[in-house]
């Protein structure tokens, strides 16, 4: 029977310590691994920069080794990711200063056993950044002292665990692809029928430019100064992008400062990226700069219609295709937007494609929230495994002597 020990995550590394400050080069030199190289529990070697070891010396402790577990260190959404060296690295590689190598003591665990411990611990790990110099940042110190990790003595029952877990993920990774597929899938045919309710044409059809159809008006940024997270009498919410696609406490400004008023069945357009041109409706406020309100004039088109008319794949591929890059980041602008044809027939033929996209999008939502749920599920089943294997309750589930 194997006995478990609990230990300090320090007393069981040889070492734990973050990489160089890297000399780059576009090429020659050795391999570092940043935080993006850095995610789903591996190693993308493809997002390594190059070092130059004539202008900065590598010590030779800090070489990347097969078993070595890397932890992202700094930066917020990305602390705490891990992933195991499984390889040893073709090349001489190395980490830079975001990255912390953490290396077992020799004889202690069967690599891949270590890998999976680190991995139980990443959401501890994610949780205990501290601030430092404006960002996410984990110090050495609390990774040595402030980490727990138990694990058998025996080296052939770590073994064991490693194989039931390979098993168990492998089969997970395989759900995980199919609901993923399924997903994707569900996504292409709204889109699919989207392009085609807007390709076809019949008796009564137009074609305009929506600069023709359409008003564009772009938002205004009121000064931070003027910002409140209180809904107070002659206050109205602020509408950023972010409010649309998140939970975050909304932010009210004087309803005397608002120069720009949607409506919840308004029509907006995020105008910068990634993602540019994102389709928006449903909240009501004065919106932002990185906003513009789309509204239909002259009675040609419904706001439904134009909607759906905006979520056109098409439309997306001509606007990035067209749109100004500044800053390194791609900006949309009315004149972008304005001489792009729309076609449409008469309010009533209208109304009756946008009832259909809608009852599609209904149940295409609704397969998205099943695919999504299979998702979130697969995640809690790989935790609740992991729980049970540094617990000691995986092996005896298996009818394996612990």
């Amino acid at each position: 029977m194997s006995t478990w020990t609990t230990s300090k995550l320090g007393d069981v590394c040889e070492m734990i310590k973050r990489g160089i400050g890297p000399k780059y080069l576009e090429e020659d030199g050795i391999c570092v691994i940043n935080q993006k190289c850095i995610r789903d529990h591996s190693v993308n070697y493809d997002l390594a920069r190059r070092h130059d070891v004539e202008a900065k010396k590598v010590n030779e402790e800090r070489y990347v080794k097969a078993g070595d577990v890397l932890v992202n260190s700094t930066g917020t959404g990305t602390l705490g990711r891990v992933a195991q060296v499984k390889l040893s690295p073709t090349e001489p590689t190395t980490v830079d200063t975001h990255v912390t190598i953490v290396r077992p003591k020799p004889n202690f665990f069967h690599d891949v056993f270590f890998g999976y411990m680190l991995i139980k611990i990443e959401e501890e790990i994610t949780s205990a950044g501290e601030g430092a110099s404006g960002q996410t940042e984990l110090a050495r110190a609390k990774l040595e002292n402030d980490f727990f990790v138990s694990y058998p003595d025996s080296i052939p029952e770590q073994q064991r665990i490693v194989a039931i877990l390979d098993q168990a993920f492998a089969d997970i990774e395989k759900a995980r692809a199919n609901a993923e597929k399924n997903l994707k899938n569900a996504h292409e045919l709204f889109d699919s029928y989207l392009n085609q309710a807007f390709s076809q044409r019949g008796d009564g059809w137009v074609e305009k430019s929506l600069g023709e159809t359409c008003i564009f008006q772009g938002g205004s940024q009121p000064p931070k100064s003027e910002f409140s997270i209180d809904q107070k009498p002659g206050y109205i919410r602020l509408i950023q992008i972010r409010d649309y696609k998140s939970d975050k406490r909304a932010v009210y400004i004087p309803r005397v400062k608002s120069k720009r008023y949607c409506l919840a069945d308004d029509v907006m357009i995020g105008r910068y990226g990634p993602p540019l041109f994102q389709i928006l409706r449903g909240i009501e406020g004065s919106y932002n700069v990185a906003l513009i309100k789309v509204s239909p004039k002259h009675g040609l088109i419904t706001k439904d219609y134009l909607y759906y008319f905006l979520r056109n794949r098409d439309i997306l591929k001509y606007i990035i295709d067209s749109s100004s890059r500044a800053a390194g980041q791609i900006g949309l602008n009315k004149k972008t937007i304005e001489p792009y044809p729309i076609g449409f027939p008469p309010i009533e033929e209208q109304m009756k494609i946008c009832a259909q996209l809608k009852d599609l999008s209904i149940k295409t939502t609704h397969l998205e929230s099943i695919y999504k749920e299979k998702l979130n599920s697969l995640d809690e089943l790989k935790k609740s495994l992991l729980q049970q294997a540094f617990s000691g309750e995986l092996t005896k589930s298996k009818g394996i002597a612990a």
